[in-house]
């Protein structure tokens, strides 16, 4: 038999055949004549599903496990994709994937080419906005659903559409979120057909009360109920205004009592809950009566759901497998890669934490990640100077601003994707006024299969633009320690850290680190003697850990007898400007290398080259990300994608000095460690 033919009898699918409810669900109008009953065995199979494929791709599994049902009544009630579902965040949409078409490709999530860990525009029409951030699905819902109004109002022929947003309680405590509910109800007529589900699966507000809960849900859902309310708002039109007043705070309060919304009733919302989130039956019947209500306004559906739901190890785990690597299925145990070096997060954390011994001025602030930036392990030592202050890195940047005020020593440790969420503070509140924040920027440069939406590309140029901001890059663990015990004593103005994610390289550290020079870097590796077309030789000023590559890229030139300079510039800002010109006289070629974008290092190194009129006299090449977002995969592809890394910069020196020699490979040597 041909072998393009059997490629094509062979299954795409490995569990094809194993479920007998999820085999016949392509798309979401396969889901819409099944009862109740055969919806929950399709929950329990595309539970099955969605465990077996992170344990091979790993990924966020327990909040996908937390809305199986949730993903399955919307898609059997609404019009999917007419009707508008938008996920917050977009990390608990695996089963989502699942249902609209991308089964065959859900083993592909989060690998090279494959299929994204978020919601994405362009993988699906299922997927109306993309989000990686948090808090923005009420924003965009609102408008979509104005959007739809506004149309119909031009098209009579145009149906509105139903927009519901899937908010995490998490999602719901950041500004952006009531911002948004404050905005729907004066949005008019449009708004009316937004509904907002806040996925509680924490039981942060209040957990659903059996079965009274239950039917006070499906009740105040019910077209007699909002019959009801609706002949009894008319009648209170009817009364004085002062007594029509009386009689909606009545009804709003009446209903706040039994089910805790009066907070969202104040903002305009229509609630309705608790809601067991598990329940099929419940979340069936009382979307179906949201689905069909008219006029009552913009709508909250409270619904209680549990992380890692419906499988035992994430149940019992204390981050319910929020994030997991490949696990294995019977037993839940994650596989480990090998042993090797430490993060630079711990390496960071565990400086923070020996020095707050001796130090009582050192606090620390994190928005919602208290695990992903070390802090757990500063808030475990001393727990009464450590502020988990929620998604909120708006309110994270200024509380820090407050404190550095009152003469404490804040860090502010926030992934650099998320510092953009609070941009204005970091300029109006901290840089302006000189206040000594330092912000612990991770996750600085790409991060593998979190993709662009998690990618720190930008901090440089966006912190580096800002007068009077000291920004620090480690090129490996041992700077890191060294910059952190450095930004610990520096109370001279604000200061940023940024470093990356993943492991150093190895290196052996001291119990303590060392207080560095503010706007000085370091010299690694000195010119050889040339043997090349050029005497004056080639300099590599490299910003944050791209030295290594830089060191890498120094071994193959030197084999062509074109040894280089490489230096550590150690600060994006301050500019060591003395090393900067000393390289620039010496060399015909100047390359500067960093893990950020345009606009960034490298601009701020050319400006100076500039104004001195060195720029004249050397061959300066600028290495950046490139002007484009770099998709998910590993690191290191995404260096070699990216342009950055050793053959990367041994060729752009190679071109600079007109040399018409190539490298395709790097070189077996190793290169030699930094100098300190």
């Amino acid at each position: 038999m041909d072998a393009n033919i059997m490629d094509q009898t062979k299954p795409a699918i490995p569990t094809l055949g194993r479920y007998a409810q999820l085999d016949r669900v392509q798309w979401p109008h396969d889901m819409r004549n099944l009862s109740v009953e055969q919806l929950k065995q399709l929950a329990e199979e595309l539970r099955s599903e969605t465990i077996d494929t992170v344990s091979t791709t790993g990924g966020h599994l327990g909040a996908s496990l937390g809305v199986v049902e949730l993903t399955v009544a919307l898609h059997a009630v609404f019009d999917t994709p007419a009707d508008r579902v938008i996920w917050d965040v977009g990390h608990q949409t695996y089963p989502h994937k699942i249902l609209t078409g991308r089964r065959d490709r859900i083993r592909t999530l989060r690998q090279p080419g494959g299929l994204s860990g978020f919601t994405r525009r362009s993988e699906s029409e299922y997927d109306p906005f993309g989000a990686a951030h948090s808090s923005t699905s009420i924003s965009a819902g609102l408008g979509m659903a104005v959007a739809h109004h506004l149309r119909a109002e031009e098209d009579p022929s145009y149906r509105e559409r139903n927009v519901i947003a899937v908010i995490g309680d998490g999602s719901i405590s950041a500004g952006m979120a009531y911002e948004a509910m404050n905005n729907a109800s004066h949005c008019g007529p449009g708004a009316e057909r937004l509904i907002v589900v806040l996925n509680d699966n924490e039981m942060s507000i209040a957990p659903p009360v059996g079965a009274m809960s239950s039917y006070l849900s499906r009740l105040m859902s019910s077209r007699k109920f909002l019959n009801l309310r609706e002949l009894a708002a008319k009648m209170a039109k009817r009364l004085p205004g002062r007594l029509e007043r009386t009689a909606k705070k009545a009804d709003e309060y009446a209903r706040g009592i039994m089910t805790g919304g009066t907070l969202f009733e104040e903002l305009g919302f229509y609630y309705v809950g608790p809601v067991d989130g598990h329940d099929m039956n419940q979340l069936v019947h009382i979307l179906r009566n949201l689905r069909d209500a008219e006029d009552v306004g913009p709508v909250l559906l409270h619904v209680i759901t549990e992380k890692g739901h419906g499988y035992s190890p994430a149940e019992s785990a204390g981050d319910k497998y929020h994030a997991v690597s490949k696990f294995n299925v019977v037993t839940g145990e994650q596989k480990k890669g090998p042993s090797g070096p430490p993060s630079y997060t711990s390496v960071f954390a565990k400086e923070l934490v020996r020095q707050a011994a001796t130090d009582d001025r050192i606090v620390t602030i994190t928005a919602a990640m208290p695990s992903g930036t070390g802090l757990d392990k500063f808030a475990k030592a001393y727990p009464d100077r450590f502020f988990d202050v929620g998604i909120a890195e708006q309110h994270a940047v200024t509380f820090a601003a407050g404190m550095a005020t009152e003469g404490l020593r804040p860090f502010c440790a926030i992934y650099s994707t998320f510092l953009q969420r609070a941009y204005d503070q970091v300029m109006h509140d901290v840089v302006l006024q000189k206040l000594p924040v330092r912000f612990a920027i991770d996750r600085a440069g790409l991060v593998g299969a979190d993709g662009a939406t998690h990618a720190g590309s930008f901090d440089i140029a966006y912190l580096g633009c800002l007068p009077g901001i000291t920004l620090m890059a480690p090129s490996d663990e041992l700077e890191l320690l060294n910059m952190t015990a450095t930004a610990i004593a520096f109370d001279e103005g604000p200061l940023g850290l940024r470093y990356p994610r993943g492991a150093g390289l190895g290196l052996a550290l001291p119990e303590a680190g060392q207080i560095i020079e503010i706007g000085r870097g370091r010299i690694v590796r000195e010119m050889a003697r040339q043997s090349g077309p050029e005497q004056g030789g080639i300099a590599i000023l490299s910003l944050g850990p791209r030295l290594a590559d830089a060191l890498k890229a120094a071994d193959m030139l030197a084999a062509q007898g074109l040894s280089p300079t490489v230096a550590d510039a150690r600060f994006a800002k301050p500019l060591d400007t003395a090393l900067i010109e000393q390289l620039a006289r010496n060399h015909a070629v100047l390359i500067t290398i960093e893990e950020g974008s345009v606009g960034g290092f490298g601009s701020f190194v050319m400006t100076h080259l500039a104004k001195t009129g060195l720029l004249d006299r050397v061959r300066f090449r600028p290495m950046t990300l490139p002007d484009r977002f770099i998709d998910h995969n590993s690191q290191e592809a995404q260096y070699h994608e990216a342009g950055l890394d050793a053959v990367a910069i041994t060729n752009t020196a190679l071109d600079a000095l007109g040399v018409g020699i190539s490298m395709t490979q790097p070189l077996l040597k190793t290169a030699n460690g930094p100098k300190s």
